[in-house]
């Protein structure tokens, strides 16, 4: 029992450790996003501005937050690839070979689906919805945008789709691990499709177009999930009757 409790301490301990370790990088991060803040503006709005709109502040304290919340972003997506390190460092000694080789490969591809994913959301998704929304605002109201409100909306659409391009990569090593296979997602498609269309009713607007610029994405990306652990398992297998 006491050895148990030295193993969680000393796990705590770490954790911890790593923890403080990713917060230092983002607030380094922070701070430098913070000195460039003026060029991340300009970044941001181009959607908006080119449209021919401002973005409006009702008071002081909300640049404060509109500055911090930008920096913030950008610091986020900046710390991932050490965060993600620091997390590996973390769970890799409870891992089995096979595991810790597999994780560590993984690594890289979970970075580039997380960028692919927000590119994706800020290139076409988030133009899309920003364009809808501003044409149905302009046939009855005067349109004066908040910029707190506005940088809400971009990252409440954007970021989430870097989570959701995680999706084949998660599915890549749940096939590997044995606990998942192609042919149990095969069987859950109908449910997957169901998830979609109402994750993409969700964060888009009411109009057909927006709805399917969202859900037809994470379809293909369900399928591609598919087809990748299929290949996943048959390297898998591969590898298991060469080691016999």
């Amino acid at each position: 029992m006491a050895e148990d409790r030295m193993k969680l301490t000393d796990h705590l301990a770490d954790l911890r450790k790593r923890i403080i370790y990713t917060l230092v990088v983002f607030m380094i991060l922070l701070f430098a996003g913070l000195a460039v803040v003026s060029k991340l503006y300009n970044f941001f709005v181009r959607p908006l501005s080119q449209a021919g709109y401002r973005l409006i502040v009702t008071s002081p304290g909300e640049v404060i937050t509109v500055y911090l919340s930008m920096a913030g972003v950008v610091a986020v997506g900046l710390t991932l690839p050490f965060a993600l390190y620091q997390l590996w460092r973390f769970i890799s000694p409870g891992l089995r070979p096979v595991e810790r080789r597999y994780t560590l490969q993984l690594l890289p591809f979970v970075l580039i689906m997380f960028v692919i994913g927000v590119c994706f959301a800020w290139f076409i998704i988030f133009p899309t919805i920003l364009h809808f929304l501003l044409e149905i605002a302009n046939q009855r109201f005067q349109v004066l945008y908040r910029a707190g409100a506005y940088f809400s909306f971009m990252t409440s659409i954007c970021l989430p789709f870097g989570f959701i391009f995680e999706l084949p990569i998660v599915v890549v090593f749940l096939t590997r691990l044995g606990i998942i296979t192609p042919t149990w997602m095969r069987k859950m498609r109908r449910y997957a499709y169901l998830i979609c269309v109402l994750l993409g009713v969700f964060i888009s607007p009411p109009e057909l177009i927006s709805h399917l610029s969202v859900v037809l994405p994470m379809i293909a990306l369900y399928e591609i999930s598919i087809v990748l652990s299929a290949m996943a398992l048959r390297r898998r297998d591969r590898i298991r009757q060469q080691t016999q």
